[in-house]
């Protein structure tokens, strides 16, 4: 009888140390890899430092795993300082020892060779931090600067090779940080011993723009994302925005909301947008883009829901004083809290903390609808790719939260209003485009549903109106074929009756 096939034992992937880190987890599969050290390099305030001390403190408070900070460039003091600055103070923890913090001084101009050397001394050192707080995560930052005080480096090559491979032994999960080189990922060389996972931080300036970037270069028995993903220091710590981590699995609600005008809801299958949908509404200057995302923001409060409204064009007071109008009242609901406006000019930061301080609002707040008015300013701190990949992550959260989100963008060019600037349309499940039509001497704004997936919804161009009374859509008005909008339109009603109204034909689309 033949002997049975089999099969060989599953792969056991490799455990990991989460690191509490926004997006970080994401982007390695869970964290570093648990009892191995990590090389973290980067240039100069690219935030090496920073991400290693959050490993720590977010080891200590959310897993109970304390850790040992060894420095050898930033004396305790000016660590403690540093780190409190960002919501990271280390002494309560020091204080209950489950951090523990040491300083390494190195100063080339006192050092005098004489004989061999080893590193014995800091692994004494290093191994009472450890056993006397049971510690589970370590952090050498950096410990090229041994480098700058010892001209021996072959010496101190083997002794960094016995260091790595003692802490390996040690079962703790270590950062290791360097100084980026030019001619390596290191100024000298460590890649070359810590190959198990490493971690490249880049702090550029584009345009006088400056932007931080992540990228896992290498990450043994274990995928990764490889691609760069922008990252924010702020005063909760470090940030991680990936865009391949999300993907397309959130949920979808066959639920409606309005869109604060009666007409055009109409228009969308008599019910108004989908529940956590993307819409898109641009047009060139003028034709009223902010004035329906007022009253999209307004339908929201009304139905007592929570809304966002993001403004990079317009001050809040600004907002509230131009659609009071045409008709609507904001006031009331800034007072209840039920609508917040956060204004800032796009040129205050960078994208990606444009895009940490909306997902930090956006988790702190809940709210459930958002308005970010207008998209297009964004272009002057990012190229239109940066924008799209930037407004691409945004969307995306949004979906995952289950957030309707409203977009406004403006159309430089009147000859092609189905183009944005910024290339999202496609992003988007309804699109509405907003035209000044000139002709006999006037504009004339109009609208229409370009697309709206998964409803029926009108192909008519509707001309709109805005008045003290609001924003009203015009009824349909024929004659001899063509429909009549502006002049024409009023001079037809004095000339005889108007035409009927046709039935709006409608396409599903989806």
């Amino acid at each position: 009888m033949p002997k049975a096939a089999t099969r060989p034992a599953p792969i056991q992937p490799v455990p990991k140390s989460p690191t509490g880190i926004q997006g970080l987890d994401e982007i390695t599969g869970g964290g570093l890899p648990r009892g191995r050290p990590t090389l973290v390099c980067g240039g100069p305030g690219c935030g090496k430092t920073i991400l290693s001390m959050e490993f720590l403190i977010n080891g200590a408070r959310q897993f109970d795993e304390p850790g040992v900070f060894l420095s050898f460039e930033e004396s305790l003091e000016d660590l403690t300082v540093n780190f409190a600055s960002l919501g990271l103070d280390p002494r309560p923890l020091a204080a209950r020892k489950k951090l523990a913090l040491d300083y390494v001084r190195v100063e080339p101009n006192e050092i005098q060779e004489t004989g061999g050397y080893d590193l014995d001394g800091l692994f004494i050192r290093l191994e009472h931090a450890i056993d006397s707080i049971g510690a589970k995560r370590v952090v050498l930052d950096t410990i090229e600067t041994l480098f700058s005080g010892l001209s021996d480096t072959r010496t101190l090559r083997a002794e960094l090779r016995r260091l790595f491979n003692w802490l390996r032994t040690k079962g703790v999960t270590a950062i290791v940080t360097g100084e980026r080189g030019d001619g390596g990922m290191t100024r000298h060389g460590l890649e070359e011993y810590i190959t198990d996972c490493v971690i490249v931080l880049d702090h550029r300036v584009v345009d006088q723009n400056a932007t931080r970037r992540l990228r896992v270069v290498k990450y043994r028995g274990s995928t990764h994302g490889a691609n760069e993903s922008p990252f924010f220091i702020d005063e909760s710590g470090l940030s991680v925005l990936p865009i391949a981590s999300l993907g397309l699995q959130h949920r979808v609600s066959p639920g409606r909301l309005s869109t604060g005008v009666a007409d055009l809801d109409e228009m969308l299958g008599s019910k108004g947008y989908f529940r956590g949908s993307s819409i898109l509404i641009s047009g060139s200057a003028g034709t009223g883009k902010t004035s329906l995302a007022g009253y999209f923001a307004e339908a929201a409060c009304r139905r007592r829901e929570s809304a966002l409204y993001f403004a990079f064009e317009e001050s809040a007071a600004q907002i509230v004083r131009n659609l009071g109008s045409i008709g609507l009242n904001l006031e009331p609901w800034l007072r209840k809290g039920l609508l917040q406006i956060h204004a800032a000019r796009p040129t205050t930061s960078g994208l990606e903390g444009h895009l940490s301080a909306m997902h930090r609002l956006i988790e702190e707040k809940k709210p459930r609808v958002v308005v970010v008015d207008p998209i297009s300013n964004l272009i002057s701190v990012g190229t239109s790719l940066e924008v799209k990949a930037m407004l691409a992550r945004l969307i995306d959260f949004m979906k995952v939260k289950e957030t309707t989100a409203l977009f406004t963008s403006l159309t430089i060019d009147d000859s092609h209003p189905e183009g944005t600037d910024v290339g999202i349309s496609s992003f988007m499940d309804t699109w509405l485009v907003l035209r000044n039509v000139e002709m006999n001497g006037e504009r004339t704004r109009t609208l229409d549903v370009v697309k709206s997936r998964g409803m029926a919804h009108s192909n008519q161009v509707r001309e709109f109106v805005l008045t003290h009374e609001g924003l009203k859509l015009l009824e349909v008005v024929r004659h001899e074929g063509r429909v009549l909008i502006g002049s024409q339109r009023a001079a037809h009603a004095t000339d005889g009756p108007v035409a009927p109204r046709r039935s709006q034909k409608r396409a599903t689309r989806t």
